[in-house]
């Protein structure tokens, strides 16, 4: 087995997260053009039933486990298996909302909450110091940062609570009048 080093951990990290943010503004955007039909319809349907972006996702991301768990990689390899992991996990915790609840709007809010989540995590494992390297300066900060982070979620919510409900009927709306 070979040994990753820390800065290459943080180069796939930071490719995932780039991957995973790029899918999935693509993917809203992509949803929106065509429940305006601004764009044509591009959903799957098989046998009547619309096939989510979702399952995609996980084929992507078994596809990856796989190869991670059974080949041998070298850096180059890596870096695609990184990317195509940010791609899988997008096209999946987009419509987490419609797996959680099994069904419902596309909108949903739990969708979004679990892609904030993912991009913190993904950001910190890009961005953070080592555990080897934290200093108690470090731990100082990052108790001012969580101080500032729980204010900002709190602020955060209540203003995506208003958002939800001036946006939520036109969402809706949206999307009963979309295809399929």
């Amino acid at each position: 087995m070979t040994h990753i080093c820390t800065g290459h951990l943080r180069h796939l990290a930071r490719q995932t997260l780039v991957a995973f943010l790029l899918t999935f503004l693509a993917a809203r955007i992509v949803v929106i053009l065509i429940m305006t039909r601004r764009m044509p319809d591009l959903f799957m349907h098989v046998g009547g039933t619309h096939v989510h972006h979702l399952n995609y996702g996980i084929i992507l991301l078994s596809t990856v486990a796989g190869v991670a768990l059974f080949a041998q990689l070298n850096e180059a390899q890596r870096s695609v298996c990184a990317w195509v992991y940010g791609i899988g996990l997008a096209l999946t915790f987009d419509e987490f909302g419609m797996w959680l609840h099994l069904g419902g709007s596309y909108w949903q809010r739990a969708s979004f909450d679990a892609v904030v989540v993912i991009s913190g995590v993904l950001g910190l494992l890009a961005f953070a110091p080592s555990w080897q390297r934290l200093r108690t300066h470090h731990f100082a900060v990052g108790g001012a940062l969580l101080l500032a982070v729980v204010a900002f979620s709190i602020l955060l919510i209540k203003s995506l609570n208003r958002a939800d409900r001036k946006l939520e009927p036109t969402l809706m709306e949206m999307e009963r009048s979309g295809p399929g």
